[in-house]
C-alpha cells in the first residue's frame, strides 16, 4: 500500500510528469549518434557517384567518423564530468549539427571527410554525458532501470536502423538528406535539454589532453598506413612512416596512461580476466562486422540491382532477430553464464560471413543472403547480451564508467580498424582481379569492374569470417562464469 501511495506521489511530481520527454531526448542524441555509423553506408554508392570518390578514399567517410568517436570518447565523458554533464551535452549536440548541415553541402570529398570528423567530436561528447545524464534525472531503481534499458537498446538497434533510415532518405530525397535530416533534430534536443535535464554537479579533475590526442594520433596514423598501403604497397616512404608513428604515438600513450593523476584509461579495469575478454571479443566482432555493413550494402545496390530503400529493408529481418533475441537471451547470461554466448555468438558470424564469401553474381536473396543474416542476427544478439554483463562484472564503482565506456570504444576503433583492413584486402584484390581478366572475353569494361568488385567483396567477407572466428576462440580461452553477486549497475559511459 505504501509502495501504491509513493507511485501515486512521484507521479504528481513535475519531474516524473517530464520523464518521458526526458527519455525522449537523452534516447533520440543516442539514436542520432548511433545512426550515423551506418546511416551513411547505404548511401555510398550515391555518394561516390555523386562526390566522383574512389573506393579507396570512401573508406574515410566512414573511419572519418568512427576513428575520432572511439578516440575521444573517454574525454568526452571526462568533459561532462569536468564542466557539467548536461551542458557537454548541449555542446556535442550543436557540434554534431554544424558538422551533419557541413556534410550535406559537401561538394569534394575533403570536405565531406571533415564533416564526418567533427560529427565524430561532437557525437563523442554527446554519446557518453547523454547516457550519464541518466544517472543525473531518473532515481536509483526501476525508473532508472527502465531508462538504461531503452539506451541500450537503442544503442544495439542503431546501427541496423541507421541501413533502414538511410535506405528512405537516399531514395526518395538525395544521399545529401541522410546528413541533413540530423540538425532539426539535434537543434530541437539542444533547444529543450536545458529546459527539463538536470545539471549535474562539476568535479575537479585534470584533464588528460595528451593522452586524448596521442591515442587519436596512434589509430588515425594505423588506419591511414593500412588504406595508404592498399594504393602503395606496404614498403612505400608513407605507409612505413604511418605505422612508426603509431607505435610512437602508443607508446607515448601508454606512458603517460599510467603517469597521469586520473588517467583517461586506467589499465587496473583490465586486471579481470573476463573483462578483458568481453572488450577483446567486442573488439575483433565490431572488426569483423563491418565488411557485412561495408560490402553487403554495395552488392545488394550494384549486383543485384536494389534500389537503397530496397538494400536498406533487406536488412530488417536481422534487425527483428536481433531485437527479439537480444531481449529475451539477456535474462539468461547470468543464469547460464557468458561463455557460451561468446563463442556461439562470434562463431554464428562467422559462418555467416564465411557464406557471404561465396556470393556470386546471381546468388538469390532469399535462399542465400537471408539464412546468413538471419544467423549473423543471432550471433549478434548473443554478442552483445554478454559482452556488457561480463564487462561489468566484479568492478568497482570507481571503474564502473571506464569498464562500459571501454565497451564502446572497443567496438568504435575495432570497425574502424577492422574497415581499414577490409578495404585494403578487398583493393588488392581489385587489381589482381583486373590485371588477370585483362584480355579474357569479359563482354564489357563495366563487368570487368562489377567482377572484380565481387572478388574483392567475398576476400572481404573471408578475412571478416577468420577475424569473427578468432573472436570466438577468444571467447573460449578467457571467459569464465563471473562472480554475479559482483556486478554493479549500469553507468555506461559515465566516467
Amino acid at each position: 500500500m505504501a509502495h501504491k501511495s509513493s507511485s501515486i506521489e512521484s507521479k504528481k511530481n513535475p519531474t516524473y510528469s517530464h520523464r518521458n520527454l526526458k527519455m525522449g531526448l537523452i534516447a533520440g542524441a543516442q539514436l542520432m549518434v548511433v545512426l550515423d555509423i551506418t546511416i551513411v553506408n547505404i548511401a555510398l554508392p550515391s555518394i561516390a557517384h555523386g562526390l566522383s570518390i574512389s573506393s579507396t578514399t570512401l573508406a574515410w567517410v566512414v573511419d572519418a567518423y568512427t576513428l575520432v568517436f572511439g578516440g575521444l570518447l573517454l574525454l568526452g565523458g571526462r568533459s561532462g564530468d569536468i564542466f557539467g554533464r548536461r551542458k557537454m551535452f548541449v555542446v556535442g549536440i550543436l557540434i554534431f549539427a554544424a558538422a551533419s548541415f557541413m556534410g550535406g553541402l559537401a561538394t569534394s570529398e575533403a570536405t565531406l571527410i571533415a564533416a564526418r570528423a567533427i560529427q565524430g567530436i561532437g557525437g563523442a561528447i554527446a554519446s557518453p554525458n547523454a547516457l550519464a545524464l541518466i544517472t543525473t534525472n531518473f532515481p536509483e531503481g526501476r525508473d532508472r532501470n527502465e531508462a538504461l534499458g531503452i539506451a541500450a537498446s537503442v544503442s544495439a538497434l542503431g546501427a541496423s536502423m541507421g541501413l533502414i533510415f538511410g535506405a528512405i532518405l537516399t531514395q526518395y530525397l538525395s544521399w545529401r538528406w541522410v546528413f541533413f535530416v540530423n540538425t532539426p533534430i539535434a537543434i530541437v534536443i539542444a533547444v529543450l535539454a536545458p529546459k527539463f535535464l538536470k545539471e549535474s554537479s562539476r568535479n575537479k579533475i585534470p584533464s588528460d589532453l595528451l593522452g586524448s590526442v596521442t591515442s587519436v594520433a596512434m589509430i588515425g596514423s594505423l588506419v591511414y598506413g593500412l588504406i595508404h598501403s592498399a594504393s602503395s604497397g606496404w614498403t612505400s616512404t608513407i605507409s612505413v612512416v604511418a605505422f612508426a608513428g603509431a607505435v610512437i604515438f602508443g607508446t607515448i600513450f601508454i606512458f603517460r596512461e599510467k603517469s597521469h593523476k586520473a588517467p583517461l584509461v586506467d589499465f587496473m579495469v583490465f586486471s579481470n580476466r573476463n573483462r578483458s575478454g568481453a572488450y577483446a571479443v567486442m573488439f575483433l566482432v565490431a572488426a569483423a562486422l563491418f565488411s557485412l555493413w561495408f560490402f553487403l550494402t554495395q552488392y545488394l545496390q550494384i549486383v543485384l540491382g536494389y534500389s537503397a530503400l530496397k538494400a536498406g529493408f533487406a536488412f530488417l529481418p536481422m534487425t527483428l532477430t536481433v531485437m527479439v533475441l537480444a531481449k529475451v537471451g539477456s535474462k539468461y547470461v547470468k543464469r547460464i553464464g557468458p561463455t557460451l554466448y561468446l563463442i556461439y555468438g562470434p562463431s554464428a558470424i562467422a559462418v555467416a560471413l564465411f557464406i557471404f564469401g561465396h556470393l556470386g553474381p546471381h546468388s538469390s536473396y532469399l535462399t542465400f543472403v537471408l539464412p546468413a543474416l538471419l544467423l549473423n542476427g543471432t550471433g549478434l544478439a548473443a554478442t552483445f547480451a554478454a559482452v556488457l554483463i561480463t564487462a561489468l562484472s566484479a568492478v568497482t564503482p570507481k571503474h564502473a564508467g571506464l569498464a562500459s565506456a571501454m565497451v564502446s570504444v572497443s567496438q568504435q576503433v575495432g570497425g574502424t580498424l577492422g574497415i581499414s583492413v577490409l578495404i585494403t584486402v578487398a583493393t588488392g584484390l581489385i587489381h589482381a582481379s583486373t590485371h588477370l581478366a585483362n584480355g579474357t572475353a569479359i563482354p564489357s569494361t563495366k563487368a570487368l569492374t562489377v567482377l572484380a568488385e565481387m572478388h574483392a567483396w567475398t576476400g572481404g567477407f573471408k578475412v571478416g569470417a577468420i577475424i569473427a572466428g578468432t573472436a570466438a576462440l577468444v571467447g573460449a580461452l578467457t571467459i569464465r562464469r563471473p562472480n554475479t553477486t559482483n556486478l554493479v549497475p549500469i553507468i555506461a559511459d559515465a566516467s
